[in-house]
C-alpha cells in the first residue's frame, strides 16, 4: 500500500463518515405531552423572599 492509496482511502471513509453525520442531523425528534412546573408560591412571595436575600 503506497501513501497516495492511503490517503485516498482515508478521504473516501471521511466523505461516507460526514454523509451519515448529515442524515443523522436532519432527523427531528418529535415531543409529544405536557411541561409544567409550579413552585407553590405566588410571584409576590418569591420577590419578598429575593429582596429578603439581597437585604432589602
Amino acid at each position: 500500500m503506497s501513501l497516495g492509496s492511503y490517503d485516498e482511502d482515508e478521504h473516501e471513509r471521511r466523505e461516507q463518515k460526514a454523509k451519515l453525520d448529515a442524515e443523522f442531523a436532519d432527523e427531528r425528534s418529535e415531543y409529544r405531552g405536557e411541561l409544567s412546573y409550579d413552585s407553590g408560591e405566588s410571584t409576590e412571595a418569591l420577590l419578598d423572599q429575593f429582596r429578603e436575600m439581597r437585604g432589602e
